[in-house]
Protein backbone atom coordinates (compact mmCIF):
# COMPACT_ATOMS: atom_id res chain seq x y z
CA UNK A 1 0.00 0.00 0.00
CA UNK A 2 2.83 2.37 0.84
CA UNK A 3 4.51 1.82 -2.54
CA UNK A 4 1.32 2.62 -4.41
CA UNK A 5 1.00 5.89 -2.46
CA UNK A 6 4.62 6.84 -3.25
CA UNK A 7 4.15 5.90 -6.89
CA UNK A 8 1.01 8.05 -7.20
CA UNK A 9 2.69 10.90 -5.33
CA UNK A 10 5.75 10.68 -7.60
CA UNK A 11 3.56 10.53 -10.68
CA UNK A 12 1.63 13.64 -9.61
CA UNK A 13 4.85 15.44 -8.79
CA UNK A 14 6.31 14.64 -12.22
CA UNK A 15 3.06 15.72 -13.91
CA UNK A 16 3.09 18.99 -11.97
CA UNK A 17 6.71 19.72 -12.83
CA UNK A 18 6.38 18.84 -16.52
CA UNK A 19 2.93 20.38 -16.94
CA UNK A 20 3.35 23.61 -14.99
CA UNK A 21 6.84 24.45 -13.74
CA UNK A 22 8.78 23.77 -16.95
CA UNK A 23 6.33 25.63 -19.26
CA UNK A 24 6.26 28.62 -16.91
CA UNK A 25 10.07 28.65 -16.82
CA UNK A 26 10.31 28.42 -20.62
CA UNK A 27 7.69 31.13 -21.13
CA UNK A 28 9.37 33.52 -18.72
CA UNK A 29 12.71 32.88 -20.41
CA UNK A 30 11.19 33.54 -23.85
CA UNK A 31 9.48 36.75 -22.67
CA UNK A 32 12.74 37.95 -21.11
CA UNK A 33 14.60 37.24 -24.37
CA UNK A 34 11.97 39.10 -26.44
CA UNK A 35 12.07 42.04 -24.04
CA UNK A 36 15.86 42.20 -24.35
CA UNK A 37 15.61 42.03 -28.16
CA UNK A 38 13.14 44.92 -28.21
CA UNK A 39 15.36 46.86 -25.82
CA UNK A 40 18.38 46.28 -28.06
CA UNK A 41 16.40 47.43 -31.11
CA UNK A 42 15.36 50.60 -29.30
CA UNK A 43 18.98 51.26 -28.30
CA UNK A 44 20.09 50.79 -31.93
CA UNK A 45 17.39 53.18 -33.19
CA UNK A 46 18.42 55.78 -30.62
CA UNK A 47 22.06 55.38 -31.66
CA UNK A 48 21.15 55.82 -35.34
CA UNK A 49 19.07 58.91 -34.60
CA UNK A 50 21.91 60.42 -32.60
CA UNK A 51 24.36 59.71 -35.41
CA UNK A 52 22.02 61.38 -37.90
CA UNK A 53 21.59 64.42 -35.65
CA UNK A 54 25.28 64.81 -34.76
CA UNK A 55 26.50 65.91 -38.23
CA UNK A 56 23.71 68.51 -38.41
CA UNK A 57 24.62 69.84 -34.99
CA UNK A 58 28.30 70.11 -35.83
CA UNK A 59 27.41 71.87 -39.10
CA UNK A 60 25.28 74.46 -37.31
CA UNK A 61 28.05 75.00 -34.77
CA UNK A 62 30.53 75.73 -37.55
CA UNK A 63 28.23 78.28 -39.16
CA UNK A 64 27.60 80.01 -35.84
CA UNK A 65 31.34 80.35 -35.30
CA UNK A 66 31.70 82.22 -38.59
CA UNK A 67 29.46 84.98 -37.35
CA UNK A 68 25.95 86.28 -37.40
CA UNK A 69 24.34 88.58 -39.89
CA UNK A 70 23.27 91.72 -38.11
CA UNK A 71 20.87 94.09 -39.81
CA UNK A 72 21.48 97.76 -39.40
CA UNK A 73 19.80 100.98 -40.40
CA UNK A 74 21.59 103.79 -42.01
CA UNK A 75 21.29 107.04 -40.16
CA UNK A 76 20.40 110.06 -42.23
CA UNK A 77 22.46 113.07 -41.47
CA UNK A 78 20.63 116.34 -40.98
Amino acid sequence: MRYIFYFILGYLLVRFITGFVIPVFRTSKQIRRQFNDIHDQMQEQMRQQQQQNDPETSHTNNSSQIGEYIEFEELKSK
